[in-house]
């Protein structure tokens, strides 16, 4: 306090102190034109130095006191100071802070979850263990520099703590390995039931580097953000507790697994090779009053031509094929059911992370020991047990393309799922994966109706493809109205008597005069078509989407011979249920009647494609996927291009 009967005080600082005084809300730097400050507005003296000191109390603040009248100080005090400088920052990172915000002009750390496996001789991803075994695995962590400077003496009588919260513990984990590069000597330091650590200043050493791994992504229990701090605690006298004198603190974003759409540019093709074991009893024909042709596939004990076509397509493309063999997919040929690729991103990182859905069919175990590795993570969810249903298969799992909602970006496009809504009851996909999705952020998920089918996945009735105008792409609907309109015109043009699924063995060959009459198969069309539409108008609102950005692919459905209020295609599920590498198409063949030498259908999609610049080629997958209630789509799964936007830019 001032001296009594002091009116006014000057204040002067050592050469490596700058002061300013706040007096009526104005910051002023000293020195100013003002000599004195008067009291009676209870300014207040801030203070500020650039450089630690080098010796304990190297600078000082003196401050005098003047009566109302005098031009002697009647006290004078003097405040010896001590800087020391700390600060923990994340390198290469964004700006980081104490807080963490969105967008462009965002700031805050971001932190990779060390999800991959860069050790092959191990087992189980890098983050499952507290051990770092490689170079490259440090590579996949965040470095913390924390930096300390200032008079040894200092540090002697204080103790510098990093600590991290409770709730955080099984978040994070902060590997030390001190001044060595040995990676033996890298040790969990903080992670766990490990809440703090002691950092120890050299005289030699200023800056102590840690690494931070993270454990987890973001969930419905986990918002994504983690802190770490730093304390400066005074020691105590005996019989005291330590007291703090300032903290630090650093905010990080656990980095979300983001997935890209059909439109990002192909990396590389996976294909399963299967052969039908054994010799079953094969009947003549399963046919139900309801299916125009038999579900079992007559001659087919293999998919080596389904292979050799979307190995030619990719070839094409310029894209690597991956061909799972039989003994690894256990006579699973449906590999996007199985699996969704995505990626994870920092400003010094991004690898892909595969998705392994909760299907657990006979590819559950490839994932793991055949894509799981260095650079490749991986995730997983689980349904509960007994729950599962086909809904949580990925072929129920898709992305748009970037689009813009009533001026509200989604530059990562938006994820879309199947559900049961508005059925009451019904299936629905896993919680656990809805949860997942949603806690991601980027990518806001939209359910849509796909319980009318039997399968039940999205996959069925939508896709998109690249295109030169508009908003970059096209969504293709499967549309009933269409092929019944397609199918009316080929009538009137006099070719009523032409047959599907000409050159197909044991299947039925209802002509086009036999559908159109057909009044059942066209009521079941209705409901279909009902049932697009609704996710039609869904789509419209939730992307942002004009009549000019969809086009409508001829499709007819009927009812499943096991659930007749579920629809499956009634042919091969042309461009909708397709294998889209950049403007090659690798399209479901769909066995239409032939006009004039050209199958209708196939002649329909290209005339409504290719002045899009793309290029379609037809695959017969008919006895290999599509009586299996499958198609090209549901037998390919594509590793794509990440974004070029980054996410830390988005604003959720």
């Amino acid at each position: 306090s001032a001296p009594l009967g002091a009116a006014s005080f000057q204040a002067q600082g050592s050469q490596g102190v700058k002061l300013w005084v706040l007096h009526d809300t104005q910051s002023v730097k000293l020195p100013s034109s003002v000599c004195r400050w008067p009291l009676s507005a209870r300014p207040e003296l801030l203070l500020a130095m650039e450089r630690p000191s080098k010796e304990p109390g190297d600078e000082k603040v003196r401050v005098s006191y003047f009566r109302e009248d005098g031009g002697v100080p009647v006290g004078r005090a003097v405040l010896y100071l001590t800087c020391v400088g700390k600060g923990a920052d994340p390198a290469p990172l964004r700006v980081p802070q104490a807080s963490w915000t969105w967008g462009p002009d965002g700031h805050g750390a971001v932190l990779l979850v060390n999800c991959d496996r860069d050790d092959t001789g191990t087992k189980g991803l890098d983050n499952e263990d507290s051990v770092v075994r490689s170079y490259e695995d440090l590579q996949d962590m965040a470095q913390l520099v924390l930096r300390t400077r200032g008079p040894r003496a200092t540090f002697a009588g204080h103790r510098l703590l990093l600590h991290l919260d409770f709730a955080d513990a099984d978040k994070i984990r902060v590997f030390y390995g001190g001044n060595n590069v040995e990676l033996e000597r890298f040790k969990p330091v903080l992670g766990g039931s490990e809440l703090s650590y002691t950092v120890r200043p050299s005289r030699h050493q200023h800056e102590s580097i840690f690494y931070v791994e993270g454990l987890a992504f973001p969930d419905v229990d986990f918002s994504g953000l983690v802190s770490l701090h730093v304390t400066l605690l005074e020691s105590a006298e005996k019989g005291t507790l330590e007291s703090p004198i300032f903290t630090d603190t650093v905010v990080f974003r656990v980095a979300p697994w983001i997935m890209t759409p059909n439109t990002a540019a192909p990396l590389e093709v996976f294909v399963c090779r299967w052969v039908l074991l054994g010799s079953p009893t094969l009947p003549t024909t399963r046919s139900s009053p309801k299916s125009r042709f038999s579900r079992f596939p007559p001659s087919v004990d293999n998919n080596e031509e389904f292979v050799a076509a979307v190995g030619a397509l990719a070839e094409r493309v310029q894209v690597p094929l991956t061909v799972v063999p039989a003994p690894q997919n256990k006579q699973d040929r449906w590999i996007q059911d199985e699996i969704e690729f995505g990626y994870i991103q920092a400003p010094h990182k991004t690898f892909p992370v595969v998705f392994d859905s909760p299907r657990d069919g006979g590819l559950k175990d490839f994932p793991v020991r055949s894509i799981l590795g260095a650079d490749f993570g991986y995730v997983a969810r689980q349904a509960p047990k007994g729950w599962f249903s086909s809904l949580d298969s990925f072929g129920n799992l898709e992305v748009s393309p970037p689009v813009t909602v009533q001026g509200k970006e989604y530059p990562l496009g938006r994820i879309l799922i199947g559900s049961s809504f508005p059925r009451v009851g019904g299936r629905r996909m896993a919680k656990a994966v809805r949860d997942f999705l949603v806690a991601q952020k980027v990518q806001a998920p939209v359910e849509l109706f796909s319980d009318w089918l039997y399968v039940g996945h999205v996959d069925e009735f939508l896709t998109f493809v690249p295109a030169p105008d508009r908003k970059g792409f096209r969504l293709l609907l499967a549309s009933p109205s269409a092929c019944y309109q397609l199918l009316k015109e080929k009538q009137e043009e006099g070719f009523g008597e032409a047959a599907m699924f000409q050159g197909l063995d044991r299947v039925s060959k209802p002509t086009i005069n036999e559908i159109l009459a057909d009044e059942e198969l066209r009521k079941f069309n209705d409901y279909a078509q009902s049932c697009i539409s609704w996710n039609r108008d869904i789509l419209k609102r939730s992307l942002g989407l004009a009549e000019p950005d969809i086009l409508d692919i001829p499709q007819l459905f009927q009812s499943h011979r096991n659930a007749e209020a579920d629809a499956e295609a009634f042919f091969p599920d042309m461009v909708v249920n397709m294998l889209v590498l950049g403007r090659h198409l690798g399209i479901p063949k769909p066995f239409g009647p032939v006009v004039g030498g050209r199958c209708c259908l196939e002649q329909r999609v290209r005339e409504l494609l290719e002045p899009l610049g793309l290029s379609c080629t037809f695959i017969d997958d008919f006895f290999s996927y599509h009586v299996g209630l499958g198609e090209v789509h549901c037998g390919t799964n594509v590793r794509r291009k990440p974004f070029a936007f980054k996410w830390w830019h988005v604003v959720p």
